[in-house]
């Protein structure tokens, strides 16, 4: 009996020193993931200047220093990012050389990239200096959308200009998303969004897909209207041009990091009542897209049925906008 009692307080204290160590060891996985969450997010709130020297990104509730910003959203572009590249960065620098007052930035995102994207961008930047370029390196890939949003939200313009890293679109054809955005006399709180658009080269492309890709693509637009966006042709156009008002109110509040990123955006601005003007641009289907055509086209048809019902549900929620199902 008396050794029974022994083991008993034996066993109760051993409870306690176990209980105390796993204690302490959860407290230290605490510390070590909020050491590591917070060392990577201030990883992804610096970038380097042409010289190595390390410096810290601004943030887009801080009042605009340039007339332009540039967002290049870039995962695995080693080898297409120099092609579009050189295109805006001649366009750019001739602009600049005929206006002096126009100033601009050019912030490429590599979105966890295995290649060397980080590397490429960076020759940019030690050619033209980080005024012009800048590039964010994300730590892990995030997606087309969350690579935007960590751009956008860390850029200087007065506009900002989303742009595929593929060059798809001429850079050129800025002008003609900028004269969309000035066609726009009323801007509520200085808001408006610019969206190019392929859709007036629907019907050759069209002509060009298999009958498959062909009933994919009208099944995405019919969501895409009955879901979310009505009156805009085109959603998925990487060529986007959005006024430093619109693109706070519009980011701040986004969730969806991947392909459907475009359609919560305009989805956003929308309820919003931010208006959203769609112009015709020249676009080049160029090789090595990330898109695989059944899969990412029924992942966009998820994302878009899950935007709905987590604004109607409430789930998420805009400031001062009631949604009606």
């Amino acid at each position: 009996m008396f050794t029974g009692i022994w083991m008993m307080d034996f066993s109760l204290y051993d409870f306690l020193q176990y209980s105390l160590i796993l204690a302490l060891i959860a407290l230290l996985l605490v510390y070590l993931y909020h050491f590591l969450f917070f060392s990577i997010f201030n990883k992804e709130k610096h970038f380097l200047t042409a010289d190595g020297k390390e410096e810290s990104f601004p943030s887009l509730m801080d009042p605009p220093s340039l007339e332009l910003s540039v967002v290049v959203p870039s995962y695995n572009e080693e080898l297409r990012l120099p092609v579009m590249m050189d295109e805006a960065m001649e366009y750019l620098e001739k602009r600049q050389k005929k206006n002096p007052s126009f100033t601009y930035e050019v912030i490429v995102v590599d979105d966890g990239s295995k290649d060397k994207t980080t590397e490429v961008a960076m020759k940019y930047t030690k050619k033209y200096g980080a005024q012009k370029v800048r590039v964010l390196t994300l730590v892990k890939n995030r997606g087309k959308g969350g690579a935007v949003k960590m751009g956008t939200l860390s850029s200087r313009g007065r506009l900002i200009l989303m742009a595929d890293a593929d060059g798809a679109t001429k850079f050129a054809d800025i002008e003609k998303v900028e004269e969309g955005l000035e066609s726009i006399t009323e801007k509520p709180d200085n808001m408006v969004i610019s969206c190019g658009s392929r859709a007036h080269l629907e019907e050759d492309s069209v002509a060009q897909r298999s009958l498959f890709r062909t009933f994919l693509m009208y099944g995405f637009h019919f969501l895409v209207w009955f879901f979310c966006v009505r009156g805009i042709k085109d959603t998925q156009c990487g060529f986007k041009l959005f006024t430093r008002e619109a693109a706070l109110k519009t980011f701040s509040s986004l969730h969806v990091e991947r392909w459907a990123f475009d359609v919560e955006l305009l989805f956003i601005a929308q309820c919003f009542d931010i208006p959203v003007v769609e112009v015709a641009v020249n676009w080049t289907e160029i090789e090595g897209s990330k898109l695989v055509p059944f899969w990412s086209w029924l992942q966009m048809g998820r994302d878009l049925v899950f935007i709905r019902l987590r604004y109607l549900t409430g789930a998420w929620r805009l400031d001062g906008v009631h949604l009606n199902v």
